[in-house]
């Protein structure tokens, strides 16, 4: 008898966490594939017909705009990396009794909605604040430029805006970082720069892994951001996908391009889990060399 209850145990602690996922992603997103195979308008109602073309069509008709959201969210990424990982090992190694301080500064943003965020960062980039006035000071701006509506803006944007969800990962993988291994490495006369090319920076590929997920795959989906920050002419497939869905009110194509956006990220997804390999993600060590 207590062996079958402690068999029921995995499932008793799985049972919340499945009923939730069904009810509010399996569900949805079955409807979901099944409206994207309709036609019709909202006034008519939409009949199933079976329309794989909604699916070439999307892939067809928005090409670019499918590309510049990968591509916005491969450069928002990059730069989250580049600027998280000093910032979360000053955290992790050099912030000593300021750690809490620091990784509440992190996290502060996220007491504000993401809306507010956003629209904030269209007040400094205006065409008439000191931001501007001061890159135009610093000939990085020309005379009669301007930063607002631009991609750097939208680039901009999705790097603060997604820049915790790099950093937090980060933290983790240096905190537990074993520091016995770089003391060892220390002692067996490695440079400090060969220390974290061979040390560190493999131990916490984990965090890296992480950080670029979380990072990449909110940031390809964004509309907010070009809709404050950019303009029609940076318009990404979610922006599309938005007007589909509230503006035009054509349901199964925005359906569909919702599908072929999350198949895109899906095969990425494993692509770069096969390139980074499964014990980069699930956080297995390497082996130090």
């Amino acid at each position: 008898m207590n062996t079958f209850r402690q068999r029921l145990v995995p499932y008793a602690l799985l049972g919340p966490g499945l009923i939730w996922l069904t009810i509010f992603f399996v569900i949805p997103m079955y409807y979901m594939l099944e409206l994207s195979l309709k036609t019709g308008s909202l006034e008519a109602g939409f009949q199933m017909t079976w329309a794989f073309s909604n699916y070439t069509d999307a892939i067809s008709q928005y090409s670019t705009q499918f590309w510049r959201a990968f591509y916005y969210a491969g450069i928002a990424s990059f730069f989250c990396l580049l600027i998280g990982y000093p910032l979360a090992y000053a955290i992790a190694f050099k912030a000593g009794r300021w750690k809490n301080l620091m990784l509440f500064a992190v996290v502060a943003p996220f007491f504000t909605t993401y809306l507010i965020r956003t629209v904030a960062w269209k007040t400094i980039l205006d065409d008439s604040s000191p931001v501007v006035s001061i890159l135009k000071t610093l000939h990085i701006v020309p005379p009669d430029g301007r930063v607002l509506a631009t991609s750097a803006a939208v680039i901009a944007g999705l790097t603060y805006n997604f820049l915790p969800f790099m950093v937090l990962p980060l933290f983790a993988a240096l905190e537990r970082l074993d520091r016995r291994l770089l003391e060892a490495g220390n002692d067996l006369y490695a440079t400090s720069p060969q220390t974290f090319w061979r040390v560190t920076l493999p131990l916490t590929m984990p965090g890296i892994v992480a950080g670029v997920l979380l990072t990449f795959i909110p940031a390809a989906g964004d509309y907010v951001n070009v809709i404050f920050l950019g303009g029609t002419s940076q318009a990404m497939i979610g922006n599309v996908i938005q007007s589909k869905y509230l503006v035009v009110n054509d349901y199964p194509d925005a359906a569909a391009l919702s599908f072929t956006l999350l198949a895109i990220i899906l095969v990425a997804l494993i692509i770069y889990i096969k390139f980074a390999g499964t014990s980069a993600l699930m956080g297995e060590e390497e082996e130090a060399h």
